[in-house]
This record gives C-alpha cells, structure tokens and sequence, in this order.
C-alpha cells in the first residue's frame, strides 16, 4: 500500500494518495512569492521529493517550533500579537529533501538546505491564499491528521497544474 503526496501550487491544495486512490484532500497555503527552487526566494519548490524527517510527534496541538524544536510555547492570538514578525510554524512538522540534483536538490536549489517544510499554522491564517515563506502551511488539526497518515521516506510531487 504505497502512499504519495500531491502539493498543487495552482489550487492550493494537498492530496494524500494510497495506491491511485486519493484518501485525504486538504486546502493549504504555499509560498506568497509563487514557485520557484533558489536558496533565499522564499518560493515553494517544485518537483519530486521525500520527507526526510517527522518532527513533533506527540506534542500539543498549536506547539510552537522554531529550528525544528518545540520553544515550550502554545501559539495564541496573544503571542502573535506580541511577536507579530515570527513566521509561525506549529503543532507538526513534516521536513521535505528534494530527489532531483540540479532542480531541488543540492546546490543553490536544495530543498532540505532551505528548510522547507510541511506544517502547521495558526488556524487563523486563511488556507488557499498563498501566504508562506516558501513552506506548505495547513490547519493544524488536518497537519496532525496527515502526519498520522505518512512516513519517513512517502514521495511528495509539488507541481503547478495548468
């Protein structure tokens, strides 16, 4: 029963397939500054990859990240109020490596290098707007749900459909 992810920069959407069948379809927010694959664009990567590392299990729904480690914080309205330039990166944390040398991986265009990520936001931040800094945000309820569903090692296609 072989899983993959579908990232559709186009419709703001993640698919989770098992076999062909598509299992889960959720909305989520890419890169505000569109495509693209170049250390320091903050544009969401193309392409095939893999997540690298699932980072968060167990932790409260709304933990607060930052360099891949929980802070001891639970995000609320407040904190971003008292932070209000932090790029929130919440609850769960799914760490991508592209597969394609020259396109995504090493180099200036190496996915992992550039930290991307799929995972939590505030659930406040609106889904389908792209609004990132190159990551794929979800809700976090629907991020614990995906990452429960994947392993080290699932097949993540981020693509711009026509």
């Amino acid at each position: 029963m072989k899983k993959r992810i579908e990232v559709d920069i186009s419709t703001q959407f993640l698919t989770l397939y098992q076999n062909e069948s598509q299992i889960r379809s959720y909305r989520i927010a890419t890169a505000k500054n569109g495509p693209g694959e170049v250390f320091g664009s903050e544009c969401t990567p193309r392409g095939k990859h893999y997540i690298r590392a699932k980072i968060g299990q167990g932790c409260a729904e709304n933990t607060v990240f930052v360099g891949r480690r929980p802070t001891g914080e639970i995000f609320d309205e407040s904190l971003r109020e008292a932070h209000p330039k932090r790029d929130w990166i919440l609850t769960r944390i799914l760490w991508l490596c592209g597969l394609e040398p020259g396109k995504n991986r090493l180099g200036e265009v190496d996915t992992m290098r550039r930290y991307i990520y799929i995972h939590g936001c505030p659930d406040s931040d609106e889904m389908g707007i792209p609004s990132s800094h190159g990551c794929v945000k979800m809700q976090n309820a629907e991020m614990i749900e995906l990452f429960g569903l994947v392993e080290v090692g699932t097949v993540v296609d981020i693509l711009v459909s026509v």
